[in-house]
């Protein structure tokens, strides 16, 4: 019964971050620039450690260059490379862009999958990037934990883990599948905006009185 109560508190807890970040937050909501599930897996792949801001300054000269998956399953390594060597490890994405593509192309008929363990098994795509995925070009269920995500999570006491993989977990048993998706852009406006990880911006923060790391601040 304790299991239960426990839940049902995390459940309202949940509901009432998600209220407040949605009052202060209109605007949240997906930044990378796509428009159909191929550039979206692009974008998404490329974003990991760079600013969307910058991947969206180079996509646009992918998508001229491969217009579609079949093309870039054909592309050289190295000129990807050269496209978007202004985004963070932009080696190894190449190379995973053009690998992705061969997948897809050979094992999927050119259709991007659409369920999290399909995505997941295409190269340089892992739980954070498939759970966009799902949410950004399928409309599905997902709820990507990226460090934002992760970081405003634990400090507000909606999860309580050092793994994103079990903080995904935990955020997905108390929220309501049509509210991932919103609930991950929630999030991360919120740990850009005021709950960054060095020198939070606690005093215009909107959750203070339910937010633990507040609290606990607050004690030190």
């Amino acid at each position: 019964m304790d299991g239960i109560h426990e839940l049902a508190k995390q459940k309202e807890l949940a509901n009432k971050v998600l209220s407040r970040l949605k009052a202060r937050y209109p605007e949240a909501g997906p930044l990378l620039r796509y428009s159909n599930p191929y550039q979206a897996l692009v974008a998404v792949m490329l974003s990991a450690q760079t600013t969307d801001e910058q991947v969206n300054r180079v996509t646009p000269g992918v998508f001229a260059r491969y217009p579609d998956i079949a093309s870039l399953a054909q592309a050289d390594v190295e000129d990807v490379a050269g496209i978007i060597k202004t985004v963070g490890l932009y080696h190894s994405k190449a190379a995973n862009l053009v690998a992705a593509a061969k997948i897809i192309t050979g094992e999927y008929g050119g259709q991007i999958p659409d369920s999290l363990e399909e995505l997941m098994k295409l190269p340089g795509v892992g739980r954070k990037t498939a759970n966009v995925l799902l949410a950004g070009a399928f409309g599905k269920p997902g709820l990507g934990v990226d460090t934002h995500v992760h970081r405003v999570a634990n400090r507000v006491g909606l999860a309580a883990s050092k793994d994103p993989a079990c903080t995904e977990k935990q955020l997905k048993e108390i929220i309501p599948e049509q509210e991932w998706g919103k609930a991950h852009h929630l999030l991360i406006f919120q740990g850009r905006q005021a709950c960054r990880a060095k020198k939070p911006d606690c005093e215009h923060c909107v959750l203070p009185d339910i937010c633990r790391y507040y609290q606990d601040r607050k004690k030190a």
